[in-house]
């Protein structure tokens, strides 16, 4: 046997491991004063069920595999939103809308990429369920940035973007829709001039925010977008000054199944995206619709960039010494289990003395 795992799988040892979990303990303890009770879905569901329960979502990155007992097709989360849009809507269909839940586990991909080649990751977010309205998706970016505050993390960015633009706009015979998507997607001016010139402002429209804003104000759609580039302002007021913001209003990638709105998570010295959120739609059984809100984190890039604080502060402490006191003065205290054990071999950086605690 070896210590081999499969590719894209990791084992996270100490002391990074205690650093993700300080770092999962705080964003969820921040959104659970604002509301936010957490939830603990299953690894594992029906995959039918995962797949269906938003809107325009899929579970084409799921891992998938018979259940030995019911026969039935399993799948393991790629994801963990979809879960708790199932929960809301049925073990929580009773519930006062609207409804604030929480989370944290493990997700796992079925094919990992190359800006992120793991396949197991660390997923935290808050889910608001019931309304997609400005105030719901203010409250929701708020959350995810005081949360990410409170654990540590600085430089943060926001990056906007409106996910259903050119079907809001729906202003295209059909046959066009599809080949203006991907022209956009791709910020092919040319291939967006040959299908729909008048859709060339939107690329161009990409940027600071305040700028790109009023480049998109400016446009021949800007009256159209009207009530949408409110929405956003409204947002980026509420957001304190310190964190940048961007606005790319065509960026459709990763956004799958977000609606109105959809917004990326960036912060200084991690070269990737650290969250995501949006509004989209939870489907009920019976096929009514839910609007909803809300992000998700992952711990994996934030831990790897080295920006939550991995440390170890250890008081070494003899045989028959106390240690309660100083356990609950706030050390770490690693008792002596035999005369030959060490504070060197504990990895500790104190031992206790006669006066108390002395750095080694």
């Amino acid at each position: 046997m070896t210590g081999l795992l499969p590719e894209g799988f990791h084992d996270r040892l100490p002391p990074v491991a205690d650093a993700a979990s300080r770092l999962e303990r705080r964003v969820l303890d921040t959104a659970y004063g604002y509301g936010y009770e957490q939830v603990d879905p299953p690894l594992a569901e029906f995959e039918a069920a995962l797949g269906a329960r938003l809107k325009a979502a899929r579970a084409s990155d799921a891992v998938r595999f018979v259940d030995p007992v019911s026969q039935a097709t399993l799948a393991i989360r790629p994801d963990i939103t979809a879960q708790v849009g199932r929960i809301a809507a049925t073990r929580m269909a009773h519930h006062p809308r609207p409804v604030r839940l929480s989370y944290a586990g493990a997700i796992l991909k079925l094919r990992a990429s190359q800006l992120r080649p793991e396949r197991t990751m660390r997923q935290i977010g808050c889910e608001l369920i019931g309304l997609d309205s400005v105030a719901a998706a203010r409250e929701i970016v708020s959350v995810a940035v005081e949360a990410l505050t409170a654990a540590g993390i600085t430089g943060l960015s926001i990056d906007f973007t409106l996910p259903d633009l050119v079907e809001t706009l729906g202003d295209l015979p059909p046959e066009q829709l599809e080949p203006l998507r991907i022209a956009l997607d791709g910020k092919d001016a040319a291939g967006v001039a040959a299908i729909a010139p008048a859709y060339l402002p939107l690329i161009e429209a990409a940027g600071p925010f305040d700028q790109a804003l009023a480049k998109l104000r400016g446009s021949a759609h800007g009256a159209a977008l009207a009530t949408r580039l409110d929405g956003l302002a409204a947002i980026a007021e509420a957001l304190p000054a310190n964190v940048a913001l961007t606005l790319d209003p065509t960026e459709r990638h990763g956004f799958e199944y977000q609606s109105w709105l959809g917004f990326s998570i960036f912060a200084t010295g991690i070269p990737v995206e650290i969250g995501r959120g949006g509004t989209y739609t939870v489907m009920h059984d019976g096929g009514t619709e839910e609007a909803a809100v809300g992000f998700s984190l992952y711990a994996d890039p934030v831990l790897e960039a080295g920006c939550i604080a991995v440390e170890r502060r250890r008081l070494f402490v003899p045989e028959g010494a106390d240690a309660a006191t100083w356990r609950a003065q706030g050390w770490v205290t690693v008792a002596a289990l035999t005369p030959e054990d060490s504070a060197a071999a504990q990895l500790c950086t104190h031992v206790l003395g006669a006066n108390g605690p002395e750095a080694i």
